[in-house]
């Protein structure tokens, strides 16, 4: 089992590892719109936040060796489902192979974000 740490994305808020390699395989932790520069949340409409999202997964499947083509399973939560379209637009043009999704709405998201998205890639 190997940690997974780099600067390309935000650092852990909380008593955890950005990502996970195990088995041929990456498990990130959940990703908000925290800009990795200064660890702030930027971002305030559902497109944009997605937008930061995507980077931040995609800057930790680089530093484990793998990359968003290679997501096999992603779980999505959403502040509020009346973003599922907005978000889907987004989402698609990073996760074009389409991998198996979960997307659940969440009563609350870590600093008020409005999206948070962890992946299940191989390497």
């Amino acid at each position: 089992m190997k940690k997974i740490q780099t600067s390309g994305a935000p650092a852990a808020i909380g008593p955890y590892t950005q990502a996970i390699v195990t088995g041929g395989l990456v498990f990130t932790s959940g990703q908000i719109a925290i800009d990795p520069a200064d660890g702030q949340v930027r971002a305030t409409t559902i497109e944009a936040q997605t937008e930061q999202v995507c980077k931040n997964l995609s800057a930790v499947l680089t530093a484990a060796g793998s990359s968003l083509d290679k997501a096999v399973k992603t779980t999505c939560f959403l502040a509020d489902m009346a973003d599922f379209a907005a978000f889907n637009e987004v989402y698609g043009k990073y996760f074009t192979s389409k991998p198996a999704r979960s997307c659940v709405a969440a009563k609350a998201l870590p600093k008020g974000v409005l999206v948070e998205v962890e992946v299940i890639a191989e390497i």
